[in-house]
Order: structure tokens, then sequence, then C-alpha cells
């Protein structure tokens, strides 16, 4: 089988939790700011300390060349001299330890109060800040992770506001991303009118042989050779249908109708069983509903070209075979699964096989019976539904090949 669509989409590698630039635009705020209110409370510590000790110094001191007499009346016991001094030092010192007592805790609860309130503040502020900055990110997160690279290049940041370096930034990367999607609209319509270009001359070429082949006069030389350059010609032919069918599948859907997988797949067995039956290979049919919408000429190719490469990438000794089954996988999904018989294939080789001309084995441009687009226009059809595709190497050889699209409602 023209081998299957990659495994779905590699698994993401788990990624430890890592601080947000806003976290830490927010911790730096906030240690920035008590850092400088334990700063304001230190000093403000010491100029009270100071000017607590220079009251008493001064409302206590004697003038120079007289002497202050004390005499203090406490608890009906007068005390005067050392003793009273003594007591005013008592005094002194509970009043100072209680008054640094009132200003450090209460200084570190108002700064604990108003330091929580500058943390959130911090993190309106940096989210505000940063909002530009994310609005690029998911911008470019969205493009990312479009299925194909070309499809997400529609979107634009247009980021308003004042001009400075985000902005600078959104609108840089909005040039970018339009200078891609003018690359790729431009390679897309060149392959599609060359594609229509090259279907005359080979349609030219074709007639040209054909007339020389039948002519009563010609030689069966020239009939083999006749043969020869049809079979060359017709190659010719599928690679340019294939290029055309696949410039249309990587367009977006601009109308959309009901379409039930089912249908589609008995229709495909119909049209398939003659050619499996020449290969030698049988077909199994397994329907069941998977209404799903969309394009159903594309939806049918993409069927086909599945059952096509199951029935020529398949064993030759008459017990091949190639089931096809349509179901509903899910309230959101319907499947078509195609699975067959045939060589082992490398898991390593299965990210391969929806590249376009990709092939299995030797098989070259010319001589080979495949153009090598089969499986990567049903991954364009695919996603041009809204699905996806995902391919296995089945136990025993062969492939397993699902299509994953939105159910309809």
């Amino acid at each position: 089988m023209s081998r299957p669509v990659g495994l779905a989409a590699p698994a993401r590698l788990l990624r430890r939790p890592r601080p947000t630039l806003r976290l830490r635009l927010t911790l730096v705020y906030s240690v920035l700011f008590l850092l400088a209110g334990l700063a304001l409370l230190a000093v403000t510590y010491l100029l009270f300390d100071q000017q607590l000790k220079a009251i008493f110094e001064r409302q206590y001191a004697s003038e120079p060349g007289k002497h202050k007499e004390l005499f203090i009346t406490r608890n009906g016991v007068t005390l005067s001299g050392e003793a009273a001094l003594e007591w005013l030092r008592e005094q002194q010192a509970g009043v100072h330890d209680a008054a640094v007592t009132s200003l450090i805790v209460q200084g570190a609860l108002a700064l604990l109060l108003v330091g929580g309130l500058a943390v959130g503040l911090g993190w309106v502020v940096a989210g505000r800040v940063l909002a530009p900055l994310n609005l690029v990110t998911e911008t470019a997160r969205r493009i990312a992770a479009a299925p194909m690279a070309e499809r997400g290049l529609s979107e634009r940041i247009a980021l308003r506001g004042p001009d400075d370096e985000v902005k600078d930034l959104a609108d840089t990367f909005d040039t970018m991303v339009e200078r891609l999607d003018r690359s790729f609209d431009g390679q897309r319509r060149f392959v599609a009118n060359a594609s229509h270009e090259l279907r005359t001359p080979l349609t030219l070429n074709r007639a040209l042989v054909e007339l020389a082949m039948h002519r009563r006069t010609a030689s069966p030389d020239v009939k083999e050779l006749g043969e020869s350059l049809l079979e060359i010609n017709a190659r010719h032919e599928r690679l340019i249908s294939g290029l055309l069918l696949l410039a249309r599948s990587e367009q977006e859907l601009a109308d959309r109708a009901p379409v039930d997988l089912a249908d589609v797949v008995t229709h495909v067995i119909e049209q398939s069983a003659g050619a499996a039956e020449s290969a030698g290979v049988t077909l199994k049919e397994v329907t069941g509903p998977a209404p799903t919408t969309g394009d159903a000429l594309l939806l049918e190719r993409l069927v086909h070209n599945l059952v096509e490469n199951g029935v020529r990438y398949n064993v030759t000794d008459g017990t091949g075979w190639v089931r096809v089954e349509s179901r509903t996988a899910s309230e959101e999904t319907v499947e078509v699964e195609v699975s067959n018989t045939g060589p082992n294939v490398p898991p390593y080789d299965v990210p391969l096989l929806f590249k376009p001309f990709h092939r299995i084995g030797d098989e070259r441009a010319v001589t080979g019976t495949s153009a090598g687009l089969g499986l990567s226009i049903v991954r364009s059809v695919a996603v041009a539904h809204g699905g996806d595709v995902r391919a296995r190497p089945r136990e025993g050889g062969g492939l397993v090949v699902i299509v994953s699209l939105p159910r309809a409602r």
C-alpha cells in the first residue's frame, strides 16, 4: 500500500512546568518592592531611635555649671538622686522598647499588607504589558498547529496600540506570514496551471501515437513501440491528474454537502472489483453509518486511492485481501479504515508514506505504475475536510490506514 500516512502526529514530549514571564516579572516587582519597603522601615527605625534618645538626653541633661536635682514620688515613696535617675532610665528604656516594638510590628504588618497589594498589582500590570506579546504567541501557535503549514497562513495579528517594540514585532511577524502565504498560494497556482497546460500536449501525443498504431501499414515494431509510448503517456496523464487533484484538495472547501461514507465505500468497492480480481486480491466490505459533510468527489477519490494502494501493494499468490470499513467512531468523528495484506512495512518508514512522490520499493517515475501521489492526496483531502489520517503496520504484513473526519450534525 502506498504506505500510510504517518502515525497521526508524533506525541508531544511532556514538558516540566516552567514559570511564565508574567510570573517572573511579578516576582521581580514584588521582591524589589519588599526590599525597598524593608530599607524604608530600617531607615525609619534608625531615625526614630536617634530622635527618641535625643529627646531624653535634652530633657534630663543639666546646663553647664548647674546641677539638676530630681525628686520623684512613686507609690507614696519619694526618690531622689541616683535612685530617681535610675527609675527614669528604666522608664526611658521601657518607652523606647515599646515604641520600637510598635514601630517594627506595625510597620512589618503594613509592609506585608502593602506588599500583598503590590503582588496583585504587579500581576495585573505584567498581564497588561504582556498582553500584546501573548497575542503574538497565540497567533504563531495557531499557525504552527495547522494540519498543513500553508493552512494557517491566513492568520494575522493586526496588533493595535502604541508604536513600541512589541508592535514592531507583531507587524514584522504579519509581514513574514503574508509573504509566506503569497509564496504558498503562488506555488499552488503554478502547479495547477502547469498541470492543466501539460494536459493538452499529452492528449495530442496520445492521439498521434494511436493514429500511427492503427494505420494499415503499421508494422509490428511500430505497434509495440506505440504500446510502450501509450503506457508512458498514460503514466504522465495520471501524474498530472494527481497534481491537479492535490492542488485542488489543498484549498479550503467553499461548499459542503452531506455525505455518508458508507455509500462512498460501497461505490468504490464496486468500481475496484475488476482491478482487484485481475490482481488476485479479495475485497471485503464492512459498511456502517458514517455521516459527514464535504465534497463527495474528493471523498470518493480519498477512498479510491486507499483501496487502489491496498490492491497494488499486496501479495501476489492469490491469497491477498483488502478490507474497507466505514463507521461512526464517536459523537464527534466518523472513520474509514482500509487494511490489507502485503509486504512488511518498517514502523520508521510509516511517516514518509504520505509525502508526494514516495513509493514502495524501487519503482521509478517512468516505469512505475504509481505516480506516488495517492496517499498525499488522501492526506490533503482529509485535512481539507477538517480531519486527519493515521497509519500503522499490520501484524503479518500490510498496512492499516484510518481516516477520521468530523461527524455531520
